[in-house]
């Protein structure tokens, strides 16, 4: 990595002046929530998809659910777990994912959830052998028990440090998560093994260059468990809380912002192309990014690699997206590559649209201290420790979640 690839010096940082959110293209401003609604929010959602993110398709016509689990008893009786695949085509050996949903079994139902995305497959996040065993292809890790980049037997529960699933449970809320590799393998293969062959035209052998990236493959993912989660009884599907951490945290800002079913959205350490603000140009930056992972973003946001003020958008317009919704952006003080201060730059510029729709918006214009979190209609916090997912954030989503939900 060359060092003009990164910068972690704030007298670096050069001026910049942010796309306002609050002016329409056509240079008029938005003054209302129905202007917001009906011109500029539409506008701002579209630009995101011809520079950044790229356009997905919607849901599949053939789309079905298979449930091959229905376990009643798990964790020694106090949830239940069900395993469903859910296919995107009528061939058994097409694109699919894998969903693993615990619901507490004393809690009233329907169950309010928290939809989280997973980097080492469903069996990592717990110990619990009746977990079916990912079969997709992941990043070779001894460590985690990826052996010719499949999981075996050792990767169970491998990663359960950074899942609270107990505590998600006692607190009355359901877990669902899958895999993102189920629905595009990360790295670039030219987009062949993914999800994206399923719907290229007759002829076409790669996203457009305004087609979705793998960030909006997963994010495409998301929308297609929320499908299967309104079919589940159990399950309160107009209070699902959607989370990922560092690359899966911009996806989850993505998912937030493109399908409004979505309850809450939860952001942990998501960085360049997530929560930070691009123009900074600190830690880790657009050339950066699209350089080591070509594959995340679509094809136009190339374009911008050191030219960020070139960008019509910038990312505190995503999190402007999913208002009048709740939204939890999280960072960590030793994370500099993702940027804490543009992260938190992002919660405090999309504040006026949040105010414009009659919330409280973010409650605060400075950063706040180590390990205090602000709690608004946006919240935000930057604990102490490094780029992960601890307790003390789960702890922290948790109470944001029990406030907005009313419980």
């Amino acid at each position: 990595m060359l060092a003009e690839d990164v910068n972690y010096d704030e007298s670096k940082v050069p001026e910049y002046v942010l796309p306002d959110p609050l002016i329409a293209n056509d240079g008029t401003p938005v003054k209302d929530a129905e202007t917001w609604r009906g011109k500029r929010r539409g506008e701002i959602l579209e630009l995101f998809k011809k520079y950044v993110y790229g356009r997905g398709p919607g849901r599949p016509e053939t789309m079905s659910f298979d449930v091959f689990d229905n376990e009643k008893n798990a964790l020694k009786g106090h949830a239940t777990r069900k395993q469903v695949t859910i296919r995107f085509s009528e061939e058994a050996a097409g694109p699919s994912l894998d969903l693993l949903i615990y619901v507490p079994n004393n809690a009233p139902s329907p169950v309010p959830v928290f939809l989280v995305l997973n980097f080492w497959g469903n069996h990592s996040i717990i110990m619990d052998p009746a977990i079916k065993l990912s079969a997709s292809w992941m990043r070779e890790n001894k460590e985690h028990g990826i052996v010719d980049h499949r999981s075996t037997e050792a990767s169970r529960g491998k990663s359960t440090p950074r899942w609270a699933v107990k505590e998600i449970l006692d607190r009355g809320y359901a877990l669902a998560t899958y895999y993102y590799g189920d629905i595009d393998p990360d790295y670039d293969d030219g987009y062949q093994n993914g999800v994206q062959p399923l719907f290229y035209d007759p002829g076409q052998t790669r996203p457009k260059d305004d087609q979705w990236g793998s960030i909006a493959a997963c994010a495409w993912g998301l929308s297609r468990a929320m499908d299967y989660l309104e079919t589940d009884k159990r399950i309160d599907s107009t209070r699902v809380a959607v989370m990922g951490h560092s690359r899966l945290g911009k996806t989850a800002l993505w998912a937030g912002a493109t399908d409004e079913r979505f309850a809450i959205t939860i952001s942990n350490d998501s960085g360049c192309g997530g929560a930070a603000l691009s123009r900074r140009r600190f830690g880790e930056k657009v050339k950066r990014i699209n350089t080591a992972f070509p594959h995340w973003f679509c094809t136009n946001f190339k374009a911008f690699n050191d030219r960020e003020n070139e960008l019509p958008v910038d990312q505190h317009m995503l999190v402007a997206l999913i208002a009048p919704r709740p939204v939890y952006i999280a960072s960590a003080a030793e994370d500099r590559w993702a940027d804490p201060k543009g992260e938190f730059l992002s919660a405090l510029h999309a504040d006026p649209v949040y105010r414009l729709l009659g919330t409280p918006g973010l409650g605060t214009d400075h950063m706040p201290p180590m390990n205090q979190p602000v709690m608004g209609t946006i919240g935000y916090h930057i604990r102490s420790g490094v780029h992960d997912v601890t307790d003390f954030d789960w702890a922290t989503y948790l109470d944001f979640v029990d406030k907005h939900f009313g419980k």
